[in-house]
């Protein structure tokens, strides 16, 4: 049984969690802020730029399956390191062969690390996220997500800066994969030794008892309905970040100053909502939150795909925003509502999320080029309609302290 821990000893985990999931999102943006440069310094061309792209995404995935038995190996607070250190490490291999070498095989090699080492800390920052939340019987995963959405916005920033000095791909990625691991080898030290992912060695189970642990959740229809909801609210917000700002020039006839305005805006709103949505789900609990937020997605796209003017829009921009927000924190937090079956658990939901951001824009170009952009974002309305039916899965399981509201204080 897990020894109880005191408040101070739970806020400085919780503190410690929050510094990963920013480090992330700061190490994710930094790249992805100097992806013309690095197409410049290795001369090649977009279809060259996809299959980089694609060396990372695959490698997510494979991180994201691979999580789970990294924690079972080493527990959450090295297995946690582990990960941080093959991010960082694809972070510096990215800036040799994008800077120092300009060859595109060892930048291929690089992007597949980070996106091996992104894939495995995701799952297991999410699973002590969860854990975290069960500590203090509050929804937190929001935020932590939000986090690393500031990260991703301080990353953005840098890369700005970086950009405008003129300095070059290698000291900017070295220079923050050192921040990134630095931070997250500081933060682990506060992540408390927990019995339920396997960080001590009394009764482990063997790997036979962890691989059948894994398979099982795939037998398990919970795990398709929460990766539902996570499906389409991947999708609506995999096909804002990738198609809005073409969608509003090709289809709404704007500039392309007012399509990243538009993409601006969608940011903002989902960031501040999930900044803001762990009282909001604590009020009325995951389901109902996941239901409401469903449908303002839903009027936000439509008002978007219809919209007579620009602001109008934006406005629905907005929603659609705010509406796709909780979808993907609040299934990984639902994933993981059983701490003995977590880490495999939200493996398997965020697999199908992160298929869903893979493969989600790629589908919705080759649909858009048959019957253009605006009528393709109707796909979009559909999906997350099938998510909002399907979010009864993130119903609590009993026994788990969080997501189930608190009707009494209505």
């Amino acid at each position: 049984m897990d020894t109880a821990l005191a408040r101070r000893q739970i806020v400085a985990w919780r503190t410690a969690i929050f510094v990963i999931f920013f480090a992330m999102g700061l190490g994710f943006a930094t790249w992805a802020s100097r992806v013309p440069s690095v197409k410049s310094n290795l001369g090649i061309n977009d279809f060259e730029v996809g299959i980089l792209l694609f060396a990372s995404g695959a490698a997510s995935i494979l991180g994201l399956s691979l999580a789970n038995v990294i924690l079972a190996r080493w527990g959450a607070r090295r297995g946690l390191l582990v990960g941080l250190a093959i991010f960082t490490a694809g972070i510096l291999v990215v800036g040799a062969g994008a800077d120092s070498t300009a060859l595109f095989s060892v930048t291929a090699v690089g992007l597949a690390l980070m996106g091996l080492g992104m894939g495995a800390t995701d799952v297991m920052m999410n699973v002590e996220g969860a854990a975290v939340e069960q500590a203090t019987g509050k929804t937190i995963m929001p935020l932590f997500h939000a986090f690393f959405s500031f990260g991703t916005v301080a990353g953005a920033a840098v890369g700005v800066a970086m950009t405008a000095w003129g300095i070059g791909v290698a000291p900017h990625l070295w220079t923050i994969g050192a921040l990134v691991v630095a931070g997250g080898a500081l933060a682990v030290i506060f992540v408390p030794v927990r019995e339920a992912n396997d960080d001590t060695v009394a009764d482990a189970p063997t790997r036979r008892e962890r691989f059948a642990a894994s398979v099982a959740v795939w037998r398990d229809p919970r795990t398709y309905a929460i990766g539902a909801v996570m499906l389409g609210m991947a999708f609506a917000e995999g096909g804002a970040n990738d198609w809005l700002p073409l969608a509003v020039v090709d289809g709404h006839g704007g500039t392309e100053a007012q399509g990243a305005i538009a993409l601006t805006v969608f940011s903002i709103a989902m960031t501040v909502v999930r900044a803001l949505g762990g009282p909001l789900v604590d009020r009325f609990g995951r389901v109902w939150t996941l239901r409401i937020l469903a449908i303002t997605a839903c009027t936000g796209l439509v008002l978007f795909i219809l919209a007579p003017s620009t602001p109008i829009a934006l406005i629905g921009v907005a929603l659609w925003g705010m509406g796709a927000s909780l979808g993907f924190p609040l299934g990984m937090s639902a994933a993981a509502d059983d701490p003995a079956k977590a880490a495999a658990s939200v493996s398997a939901a965020a697999t199908i999320g992160y298929i869903a951001f893979l493969c989600g824009p790629p589908i919705l170009g080759w649909v858009s080029h048959e019957i253009g952009l605006l009528p393709t974002l109707w796909i979009l309305v559909g999906l997350i309609a099938l998510s909002g039916f399907a979010s009864g899965a993130a119903k609590p399981i009993a026994g788990s302290k969080v997501g189930a509201g608190h009707p009494s204080a209505h």
